[in-house]
């Protein structure tokens, strides 16, 4: 019998609330996804997307980049198994189905943002590791657009999506850029700065280079 993660009920939730984080470490996290309360799976973030969540102790807000998901039984001795059915089939069929599965994601730690109590530093962004990741049960968000936009003022987080380990960091960085470059409503003077940024990373690696380029349409 699937016991429930502890969570506010749905009502209470704020709407970008979308996870809670279930392993840590100082520069990436686990998060599981929360359950809907329709029969449907947990809403899975995007490749490539924004995250993120609160070290309690300090108040600061640590922003991340989701590079690894998966959806699986909540028991590691059973796999699931192919049965041949569409959703709705499953939801009138086999309801149990869906409270046998959680959703996880990984995400790679790129800044933070000091507590809002400290008013002296002017709410300003760093893109570098914090002196904590979020705690175990902190709440994971998306990012509000407006965040993602402060936060990508500078490049300085191209460095470290390029350097995260087992994941595919070319195609990681090449998403990211094209999300941010719709949030910031197709800023082509953006997207030529992160360009020039990825050529200065990588120019000793052209290959890699015109890889990421590639997968990039303004």
């Amino acid at each position: 019998m699937r016991l429930p993660l502890p969570q506010f009920a749905t009502g209470d939730r704020h709407p970008n609330h979308i996870a809670e984080v279930i392993e840590t470490t100082s520069t990436e996290f686990l998060a599981q996804c929360l359950e809907p309360e329709d029969l449907s799976f947990p809403s899975m973030p995007p490749f490539g997307s924004w995250v993120c969540s609160v070290d309690e102790e300090s108040g600061n807000q640590v922003y991340a980049v989701v590079y690894y998901a998966t959806t699986m039984p909540i028991d590691s001795v059973h796999r699931a198994r192919a049965l041949g059915l569409s959703l709705q089939d499953l939801r009138e069929e086999q309801p149990q189905i869906f409270a046998m599965l959680r959703t996880e994601f990984r995400a790679a730690i790129v800044g933070f943002e000091l507590s809002s109590q400290n008013q002296s530093y002017n709410q300003r962004v760093y893109q570098y590791l914090p002196p904590r990741p979020p705690q175990i049960h902190q709440a994971v968000y998306r990012c509000e657009s407006e965040a993602i936009i402060k936060f990508t003022e500078e490049l300085d987080f191209l460095r470290t999506l390029l350097c995260i380990n087992g994941a595919p960091v070319e195609s990681l960085t090449a998403a990211a850029i094209r999300d941010i470059y719709q949030l910031r409503k197709a800023d082509r003077e953006w997207l030529i700065k992160a360009g020039r940024s990825l050529s200065v990373l990588l120019k000793d690696d052209y290959d890699r280079l015109r890889f990421i380029l590639s997968q990039i349409h303004p």
